[in-house]
């Protein structure tokens, strides 16, 4: 009788601990996979999650030493790291200075009768404004930046950018990437690179070999200019990595003039081009809103599994 009593008096002990145990040994998983944010220093802020580092974001201007004439870089995404920790982007390549991980510019910004260029940072900058959020949890993060476009000090954009990181899985990450842009004063008229239609989202991709372009019609073995696409991957295996990877763009069916025109480069270039060769002119006052996703991956992705990634962002509304 005592030995049943005491087990019978212990069960609900027994029970309470295991549950505990439960509880405790989930809240240290979601602890250790917990998405975060780090100010770097005062001109970039990263982001883990868990120990996995995902991203840099340059907020203010980053210089290159070695090239002291070279106009500093701001507002973009350096370094972008793929799953297994590998870097995906480069920034200040010898071949192109002006390219900067993931980023938007345009050659070709007209205000009144005169012209700027993004591009490579001629007349005209970009300055953080504020920050609108700032969110992370076991359950993804979330970033939100208004930046203005100046001249000298007045401000001829507002541009808001939005980015939503979701947790990695074994078949990749999506990071979602909302940009609104409105005039300020006076109309600004936006076109792209002659012939070739870049100016808008770029993604540049860190030195690699083995490069895989791959579109809706399947692999690419020519570079394609002013070409019209909803997502275009790049895969290769990057310097260091014993294994391919890669990063596809998605273009959500909401996007202005959808599909817009694509430059691709075997260099490792993927940009989406837009409002592209013609012309379009942004009203002052009136937002325009673009909408993408960066879904970073392992491997080499057959066209399938990149449309079925594709079909499950542009149901997202």
């Amino acid at each position: 009788m005592p030995s049943i009593y005491i087990a019978h008096r212990m069960l609900p002990l027994l029970a309470g601990s295991v549950v505990a145990l439960v509880i405790l040994t989930a809240s240290a998983s979601a602890q250790s996979t917990a998405f975060k944010f780090k100010q770097i220093n005062d001109k970039s802020l990263g982001l883990w999650e868990g120990e996995r580092p995902v991203f840099v974001y340059n907020h203010g201007d980053i210089d290159l030493p070695s090239r002291p004439r070279t106009p500093p870089h701001s507002n973009y995404f350096h370094p972008m790291y793929g799953l297994d920790g590998e870097v995906l982007t480069d920034d200040f390549p010898s071949d192109h200075y002006h390219h900067r991980g993931l980023y938007w510019a345009w050659p070709h910004i007209k205000i009144g009768d005169r012209e700027y260029d993004l591009w490579s940072y001629r007349g005209i900058r970009y300055k953080l404004n504020r920050w609108l959020a700032k969110e992370a949890s076991s359950d993804g993060a979330k970033l939100g930046v208004e930046n203005g476009w100046y001249v000298g000090d007045n401000q001829v954009m507002k541009e808001e950018a939005w980015v939503q990181v979701h947790p990695a899985t074994d078949a990749g990450r999506n990071i979602d990437l909302t940009l609104t842009w409105t005039p300020t004063d006076e109309p600004i008229t936006l076109w792209g690179a002659e012939g070739k239609s870049y100016g808008g989202l770029v993604l540049r991709f860190a030195p690699r070999t083995e490069t895989t372009i791959t579109v809706p019609d399947g692999r690419t073995s020519e570079d394609l200019l002013v070409t019209r696409l909803p997502w275009a991957d790049l895969s290769a295996k990057l310097k260091g990595a014993s294994m391919p990877s890669g990063a596809a763009v998605l273009v959500h069916p909401s996007h202005p003039d959808f599909p817009p025109e694509w430059m691709t480069r075997d260099y490792g270039v993927l940009a989406v081009g837009w409002p592209g060769v013609e012309p379009k002119t942004l009203a002052a006052g009136e937002p325009v809103t673009c909408r993408y996703r960066v879904w970073i991956h392992r491997g080499i992705p057959e066209v399938d599994e990149i449309q079925r990634a594709y079909d499950e962002y542009r149901s997202v509304q």
